[in-house]
């Protein structure tokens, strides 16, 4: 039974073997193989930032900036009232205490994030700018500073959660 599914399959195959006759492409180099290489155009000329941009993206890593002092003055108090209250009962004096801080540390970084947010946007606009011929460069720019933020807020983000970590749940 074997035998015979296998013999067709077989013809099948040894079918393909018999344009043998046929010839095939040389393999002696072509034209275009043997032809010169081009030269590598020179990259663009660097362009010239808009200093209204780099201004925009001093004035967001300045804000970011101080968010990010505000929210490190008051990380200590809220990490001395989280470590206080790491025990306390829910709705205890202690555990309000630390949850207060909390707030006020989460309101802190608000120049922060809202800076981030900001430099989203710029970042957005100016991408669309620069594919629509409106401007010319200044994406790395725009998306160096937001990345640097990124990661401050990321950090921030962090050491909240730690806080929120060390209290009992409600």
């Amino acid at each position: 039974m074997f035998v015979r599914r296998f013999i067709p399959t077989i013809a099948l195959l040894l079918s393909g073997c018999t344009g043998a006759h046929e010839s095939y492409p040389s393999l002696a180099r072509r034209p275009i193989e043997t032809a010169p290489i081009a030269e590598v155009a020179p990259p663009p000329p660097a362009v010239a930032v808009d200093p209204r941009l780099n201004a925009d993206i001093a004035r967001l890593k300045a804000q970011a900036d101080k968010g990010s002092a505000a929210f490190d003055t008051a990380y200590a108090r809220a990490d001395k009232l989280t470590s206080a209250a790491s025990n306390a009962a829910v709705s205890s004096d202690a555990w309000v205490a630390a949850q207060q801080a909390i707030s006020n540390l989460e309101s802190a970084r608000n120049d922060s994030v809202s800076a981030l947010a900001s430099l989203d946007t710029l970042y957005v606009q100016r991408t669309n700018a620069v594919a629509d011929g409106k401007a010319q460069g200044g994406v790395d720019s725009v998306d160096a500073a937001r990345a640097a933020v990124l990661a401050s807020v990321d950090a921030q983000n962090d050491r909240v959660d730690a806080l929120k970590g060390r209290l009992k749940l409600p």
